[in-house]
């Protein structure tokens, strides 16, 4: 098979390998380029992997020297506006590490030049593409548990992970939260209305910046979202996943963010008038992928090139996930509820 997909890879840190690996595996595609501020890093990364390609420190220099088809952004944060906007603008399809950029502004941008230039701009939202969660979102959807009326995740961990993420002023909200927002969204299939946030850093926490957070979100269904988050959290830890509760008009659904995905619903529809109701419980089936994580999302996004359509995280899709983010932080430092519309503003021509 020839190969029909011509990659260039801007940033060469250690998540790199997992996006190199599954490259690798496709036959239709392969790799022509590395980008890395330290050319050091890129050499090594393409002796680990086995790969003959040149290496650069430039964005626009590895454009204009390597012509890709495909642009995977594997950079720190800060520089996924600027990676994108060079690419798009190059005329090739961006794959992107979360998060969309770092301000609203940014994320509007990069949605709308990819739709005036007619590319894809997909951005890594690994957790979507678990098996669990594809069960707990069948279990939610079946009507087993009704008409859902409120979401409720918990996300307690204590990392010590040392480093810039320490330092940061809202490490939670900022490097993690959209996995658990993203999610939400995700099994509700809703956007985000509005947003209330409080965030803080408990006694104890070893990060200088806020730690923890407690969200209520209104969602487009009429749903509520609640979450709540540590970073450090020492003890009875939940999964990376989050712990899991969606009540419904009859019953409730629960995923404990690790293997147990069941309901508990009201077994006697004719029982209205007793104190207590007879529930059964449903289990979730949990299916079978192939590919999960972050090789089952860059496997959609090949996938919706080769048929034309938007990647299940294509940005104009995501940028509601950031906006729950940048919408939390807004309301964090406000003090007040953020209507999200407003504050994701009007669209530029």
């Amino acid at each position: 098979m020839g190969k029909r997909y011509s990659i260039l890879i801007a940033g060469c840190g250690s998540m790199s390998n997992l996006w190199v690996e599954y490259v690798k595996e496709r036959e239709d595609a392969h790799i022509i380029g590395l980008v890395d501020l330290y050319e050091a890093t890129a050499r090594a990364m393409a002796e680990r992997h086995g790969l003959s390609c040149p290496v650069f420190s430039n964005i626009e220099e590895a454009l204009a020297s390597t012509s890709p088809d495909i642009v995977f952004d594997i950079t720190v944060p800060a520089s996924h506006y600027h990676i994108s906007r060079a690419a798009l603008s190059h005329g090739c399809h961006v794959f992107s590490e979360k998060p969309l950029a770092e301000s609203m502004d940014q994320c509007l941008e990069i949605v709308e030049l990819a739709s005036r230039q007619g590319r894809t701009h997909a951005v890594m939202q690994n957790r979507r593409f678990d098996p669990r969660i594809r069960a707990y979102k069948d279990l939610i959807q079946s009507g087993a548990i009704g008409q859902p009326g409120f979401i409720g995740a918990d996300f307690f961990l204590g990392p010590h992970f040392g480093g810039f993420r320490e330092a940061m002023e809202s490490p939670l909200l900022l490097d993690m939260a959209i996995h658990t927002f993203d999610q939400a969204r995700f099994l509700s299939g809703a956007n985000p209305e509005t947003v209330y946030c409080q965030e803080f850093n408990p006694p104890g926490s070893w990060y200088a910046g806020n730690a923890m957070a407690v969200c209520i979100f209104e969602m487009s269904d009429g749903t509520v979202f609640n979450y709540r988050g540590s970073w450090c959290a020492e003890g009875a830890q939940t999964s990376w996943e989050a712990a899991w509760r969606v009540t419904g008009s009859k019953g409730t659904a629960i995923w404990n963010g690790f293997d147990e995905v069941y309901a508990e619903v009201v077994a006697d529809q004719e029982g209205a008038g007793q104190f207590s109701r007879k529930l059964e419980r449903v289990e979730g089936i949990i299916p079978e992928m192939s590919k999960t994580g972050h090789h089952g999302c860059l496997e959609n996004m090949f996938a919706s090139l080769e048929a034309g359509t938007k990647p299940e995280t294509d940005g104009s899709d995501n940028i509601y996930s950031m906006a729950m983010v940048l919408g939390a932080l807004e309301s964090a430092r406000t003090g007040r509820k953020v209507k999200i519309s407003e504050f994701m503003g009007q669209p530029r021509g």
